[in-house]
């Protein structure tokens, strides 16, 4: 089988396959493709293919020409002219989509050689498990990235077909939904799957897969020290280089400083981990202070602890809708004073403060949610970002506490 005959499979598979809608806006994509290379990155099994297939096929019922090539297909992945072959095989006009471009020679300057030659003409397309597909040297200015993340709350029940009810009965659906989704995490292979011991498997396949493929492969680092990394982090709240390095020692692991450093930014390069700073204007206390650690997908925390710690994964669902919402346009930090009170999220654009967020999962007693408001409401004197509110499980209402008014907001009517 010659390289156009796998171009063409590749194709015809991508236009003829069913796929489950997600709630993102392929008119935008499309719409920005004509000025800009667009790159969709994200997680492994986060639905990059399939969206990149779903624009496939909006664009051919469209009577768009459009073309669409997996490039890690071991067949061809290796080829040094794989990239100038599709090419001449699609030509230069139309919708060129290109899955994982990075695991392809010299993508970088392709991509901008392409776009400066081709510009209005071909549109290009492409998707990436590797951060690394934000801009550097030679695609700054060129290209517009777009994060793709696991299933979003309502996109889990839609794959699920539970519908969005105000009954007392479909409260009580939404309620079971959502701590499946605490549970086993929003993967759509995963949300699909009906056995809770098969949706453990392939949770711990996919972190093994991420491990592998995106941070030993590119880190050169031992599987063993990487995974042992791993499951570190997995379990921490709070995430110290230091702290990390002597649990690998004590463990046998010949690892320094700077290579545990490393592997914290290439297991985010990968979308495995995410490591959120405190929030203050010196750079060295940003350095200092510990991040706090979460995870790409929520099912990784019980899908390799075998643990459940729904406060944990509880925070970890509203970092990563935060990160959904403001994709690049944010920066996302946690607050604390000297006092050691705490708020979970800052949300800074540029240097404004747009939102302050704390997350309490269950308010148990009058000490805690003390706790919680008062951290908020000195976060807000200090920082006086624009929006500002407490998530809870299932909890509302709304105190005003030192001028401050504070409302209690139930994570299902966020999310919804």
């Amino acid at each position: 089988m010659g390289n156009s005959d796998i171009f063409v499979e590749w194709d015809t598979y991508a236009k003829r396959k069913k796929l489950h809608a997600r709630d993102i806006n392929i008119d935008s994509i499309i719409r920005n493709s004509s000025s800009k290379l667009i790159a969709i990155s994200g997680i492994r099994r986060s639905g990059k293919s399939s969206l990149l297939m779903l624009i496939a096929q909006h664009l051919s019922n469209n009577g768009e020409m459009v073309g669409y090539v997996n490039v890690e297909d071991s067949r061809i992945s290796g080829s040094k002219t794989l990239l100038d072959d599709i090419l001449k095989w699609f030509g230069d006009e139309g919708f060129l989509l290109l899955d994982e471009i990075t695991s392809a020679v010299d993508w970088e300057g392709w991509l901008a050689r392409n776009h400066e030659l081709l510009k209005g003409k071909l549109h290009i397309i492409v998707s990436s498990s590797v951060s690394l597909i934000k801009p550097s040297k030679p695609l700054r200015g060129r290209i517009l990235n777009y994060e793709i993340f696991p299933l979003t709350l309502p996109e889990f029940l839609q794959f699920r077909n539970t519908q969005i009810e105000k009954t007392t009965a479909g409260k009580g659906r939404i309620e079971r939904a959502m701590m499946e989704y605490l549970k086993y995490g929003g993967f759509p292979e995963v949300a699909l799957t009906q056995d809770p011991t098969d949706k453990v498997r392939i949770i711990a396949s996919y972190f093994k897969d991420i491990v592998g493929l995106d941070v030993a492969d590119r880190s050169g680092q031992e599987i063993s020290t990487v995974e042992m990394f791993g499951k570190y982090v997995v379990e921490s709240t709070t995430f110290s280089a230091s702290k990390c390095l002597n649990f690998m020692k004590t463990l046998g692991y010949k690892i320094g400083k700077e290579r545990i450093l490393q592997l914290e930014k290439y297991t985010q390069d990968g979308y495995l981990f995410f490591f959120v700073p405190i929030f203050s204007y010196n750079i060295k206390d940003k350095a200092q202070y510990p991040r706090k650690a979460y995870l790409g997908d929520l099912g990784f925390y019980y899908g390799i602890t075998g643990k459940e710690d729904f406060g944990k994964t509880f925070e970890n669902l509203v970092f990563l809708e935060l990160k959904r919402r403001f994709q690049d346009q944010a920066e996302i930090h946690y607050w604390k004073n000297a006092s050691g009170l705490e708020t979970d999220f800052v949300v800074k654009k540029g240097t404004h403060i747009v939102e302050a967020v704390q997350v309490a999962y269950e308010i148990t007693n009058d000490k805690t949610e003390k706790r919680e408001i008062k951290g908020l409401v000195e976060c807000v004197k200090s920082l006086k970002p624009d929006k500002y509110y407490i998530l809870t499980k299932d909890f509302s209402k709304t105190v005003v506490v030192d001028g401050i008014k504070i409302h209690f907001v139930p994570i299902s009517n966020w999310l919804l």
